[in-house]
């Protein structure tokens, strides 16, 4: 998976642990792809300093993932959700494998 697709993932899932300062600075760098200096520009810091959020808060989200696994397990059942759809399965579970999928984050 790509990394920054994956990070928007990891993000989503863990992105309320983060600092508000931390959040913000990932979802215009990661989600609104704007650039370390443009970001700077806008919050009035050097493009070092953006660029050191990020790498921290990139690192935290990270190790949420290795302990919690939340994205592994939804991978996971994703692809147990596509397997029971290839099977011969009636029109209520066909919804209710819908329903579940929909509900998972991507």
């Amino acid at each position: 998976m790509e990394e920054k697709i994956e990070i928007s993932i990891l993000l989503s899932l863990y992105g309320n642990l983060l600092t508000e300062t931390q959040r913000k600075y990932m979802e215009l760098y990661y989600n609104e792809d704007l650039s370390l200096s443009e970001i700077g520009d806008n919050e009035n810091i050097t493009r070092q300093a953006v660029r050191t959020i990020l790498v921290k808060s990139k690192k935290k989200l990270q190790e949420y993932e290795q302990n919690l696994k939340f994205m592994q397990k939804e991978k996971l059942i994703k692809k147990l959700l596509e397997q029971i759809e290839k099977t011969d399965i009636n029109k209520e579970q066909q919804k209710i494998t819908k329903e579940i999928s929909n509900q998972l984050d991507f």
